[in-house]
């Protein structure tokens, strides 16, 4: 089996592959993630996927690479990693009691075959008050998830319909399979 590298410096992807106990390398993709506004969401992630796989791509043509990207979308806006502290501070102020849509794009690209994907999970989030937000913050979590911090193990009151859920962690799953057929 080639080796598989994923396209990404996130210690969340990271710890999500590893839960599969499949050899893998990391390797950060420098791609520029500025994206054109006229596209729709799920377009954004898989082309913002794509680029990242295909970077990476070019220095291991021999590899299996994911690529992946989320963003997250409120009202019509799509809410990026936050610049700094107060920027995510806004992002969580905005978010709070909210319905929220996040979107994750994953590319897989393996010599000239390409697959792509993307999921949309609806999440919607209770009150939080601005000691909770603020405890978040100190946290240091937020500063690069988009959003302002989409990591729901950091902000504990949230509610969501647990089966409409689809994390980075399930399309790894569904990747396992698609690289298997990529590869034959």
């Amino acid at each position: 089996m080639p080796d598989l590298i994923l396209a990404s410096g996130s210690p969340r992807r990271k710890e999500l592959l590893a839960k599969l106990q499949i050899p893998f390398t990391s390797v950060t993709s420098n791609e520029n993630e500025d994206f054109q506004h006229n596209l729709l969401p799920h377009e954004v992630v898989v082309e913002l996927a794509l680029r990242k796989a295909k970077s990476v791509s070019k220095d291991y043509p021999e590899a299996v690479i994911i690529g992946a990207d989320t963003i997250v979308v409120l009202e019509q806006d799509v809410l990026g990693k936050p610049v700094n502290r107060e920027h995510a501070k806004q992002m969580l102020e905005r978010l709070s009691g909210k319905t929220h849509s996040v979107f994750t794009g994953v590319a897989i690209v393996f010599k000239e075959k390409i697959h792509c994907f993307y999921e949309k999970t609806d999440v919607t989030f209770w009150e939080l008050t601005l000691k909770e937000i603020e405890h978040y913050l100190n946290s240091g979590e937020s500063f690069d998830k988009a959003g302002g911090g989409m990591a729901f193990k950091g902000l504990v009151r949230y509610s969501f319909d647990l089966f409409k859920v689809t994390t980075f962690q399930s399309l790894v799953f569904l990747f396992l399979g698609l690289t298997e057929n990529c590869i034959k």
